[in-house]
């Protein structure tokens, strides 16, 4: 399998008021969480992804599911990787959103478009957990970008 190309030109804007969450470390979602089910179904997806692998992060709270890349996929900039060989990853179910990390005009649309918010230290961005399929489709998309972005491979926006 290929990693799809992410067209986020048309990103829509995330409906609703944004959740709330916390201002400082751990930075986590503590409102409109995403239905377990939702957030299996994005890790299940992710880890199709070629060369990624599930495991423990490496810089975030216990029971977060970091996605690492291969080192022969991992191409992209330095900025790519939270910590290598960690792009993204996603918080215990109390909570379901991701800290992913995404090229800078991926990024912008993502804040403008009221998807997330930046890490308050690390320059990654919190992508708001899914509350239904529709915005699982929007949140894997952020996801395939942060893949592709790690992997050194161009995603439109």
């Amino acid at each position: 399998m290929t990693a799809p190309v992410v067209h986020l030109a048309d990103l829509p804007a995330r409906g609703g008021q944004r959740p709330r969450t916390t201002r400082a470390t751990p930075h986590r979602q503590v409102s409109q969480t995403a239905p377990v089910t939702l957030q299996d179904e994005l890790m299940r997806r992710a880890a199709t992804l070629p060369g990624v692998r599930l495991g423990e992060t490496l810089v975030s709270v216990p029971g977060a599911r970091a996605l690492h890349l291969a080192e022969e996929l991992a191409r992209g900039p330095t900025e790519a990787f939270q910590r290598w060989p960690e792009f993204a990853h996603m918080h215990p179910a109390h909570d379901g959103s991701l800290h992913l990390t995404l090229p800078p005009a991926v990024r912008a649309a993502v804040l403008a478009k009221g998807w997330g918010e930046p890490h308050p230290v690390s320059g990654a961005v919190l992508a708001y957990g899914p509350r239904d399929r529709d915005e699982l489709e929007v949140v894997w998309a952020l996801l395939v970008a942060s893949y592709r972005y790690a992997c050194g491979l161009p995603t439109t926006t």
